[in-house]
């Protein structure tokens, strides 16, 4: 499976909320390293803020990642509260399926992939 981005935007939080109803767009699946943390290991600025107003808006969030470094896919998840897969084996399709059935959302173009500042 092979997934193209739609479109380029400078970080995750560039994703507002108008964007994502113009879109029709309900979840974001997020990646983790260079996505929603920094080289550092830190989480991006603002990035909690940012999800936090997303999430009370009603927009679901998972973070899906390769990483097999637990402790920290888990300080991101915790930082952020949001859920996780770690070791997601991408690109394969399970863990986004997985994601879309949690999600409960039927259409999978209501759900974006966000990775290294692009929706895909």
């Amino acid at each position: 499976m092979l997934i193209y981005p739609d479109i380029y935007l400078e970080n995750v939080k560039k994703i507002t909320l108008e964007f994502l109803k113009e879109n029709n767009i309900k979840g974001l699946i997020l990646d983790l390293d260079n996505t929603i943390i920094k080289t550092d290991r830190s989480i991006l600025d603002g990035a909690k803020e940012w999800c936090e107003n997303l999430k009370k808006q009603g927009i679901k969030f998972y973070i899906l990642s390769n990483t097999n470094k637990i402790e920290k896919v888990e300080k991101a998840s915790k930082e952020l509260n949001v859920p996780y897969i770690n070791f997601a084996k991408k690109p394969f399709k399970g863990g986004f399926l997985k994601i879309q059935k949690i999600f409960e959302i039927e259409n999978s173009r209501e759900i974006a992939v966000v990775r290294r500042s692009n929706i895909y």
